[in-house]
Order: C-alpha cells, then structure tokens, then sequence
C-alpha cells in the first residue's frame, strides 16, 4: 500500500582539545579536520532522512491497520540493525535483492553498510511504532 524511504546519515564533526565541536570559516577549512574524524569510524550523530525528528511529528510515516508498508533503508558507511517497536519484518530483504527469498519474521535486521535493505509489514493493531536502529 505505501513504500518509505528512510536515509541513516552518520556525521563526523571533529572535536577540539575539549571536547567541544569545532567551528570553522568555511567548508574547506574544515576538511582536514573531517576526513580525521571520519577514520575513525565513530560518527558524532547519525540520524534518518538527514535530521533529527525527520521521522517524527509531521513527517511522521503513517499507515493504516490493514496496510501495507515496504520500508526501504540505506547505510552508506557502517552496518545498521533497524527495528519497528511494535512490528517486525513480515518479509526482509537486507542486501534489497528482490530476486532473494526474504527471511520471514525479523524482529530487527541486519543490514551491512553500503546496502540498502527493505521490510515488509502489515499493521494488525492500531497505535504509535517506532522506528528504530539498534546501533545504540
């Protein structure tokens, strides 16, 4: 009945000697900086759809019971665990290979960093679900 697109982002802002974010002047004074925090492969924030709250109030995905929902995720640099509080995965396609059998009944899965992945549920019951990643 709807398919979603959900983005996981993961930023780098380098730190000072602090602990505090750093500020610079322009996008090119901070690339040293950047590429630095992003070896280590520890984002300072990771969020979905490029913001937080992208998926929340307004910009909340909704759905009906009875529909259908295909989720389509991506994880452009590290490995990701989705979750939906209240669902699962009727059907799972982690790689997002449709012409792969899904695994059936996940309760979070895994989708390896580079992929984009996609769930399929049907809402039975009527009520607030959050969607989650497990990389806590």
């Amino acid at each position: 009945d709807k398919v979603y697109y959900v983005g996981e982002q993961d930023f780098y802002v380098p730190r000072d000697e602090k602990g505090n974010f750093k500020r610079y002047a322009s996008v090119g004074e901070s690339h040293d900086d950047v590429v630095k925090a992003m070896r280590t492969l520890t984002p300072t924030h990771v969020v979905f759809n490029g913001k937080v709250g992208a998926l929340t109030g307004k910009a909340a995905l909704t759905a009906k019971v009875g529909e259908t929902v295909l989720i389509v995720h991506s994880q452009a640099n590290r490995d990701t665990r989705p979750h939906l509080i209240g669902g699962h995965g009727d059907y799972v396609w982690a790689t997002g290979k449709f012409r792969n059998p899904p695994e059936r009944d996940l309760e979070t899965w895994f989708i390896p960093g580079g992929c984009a992945g996609a769930a399929l549920y049907t809402f039975l019951q009527p009520g607030i679900y959050a969607y989650v990643n497990h990389n806590l």
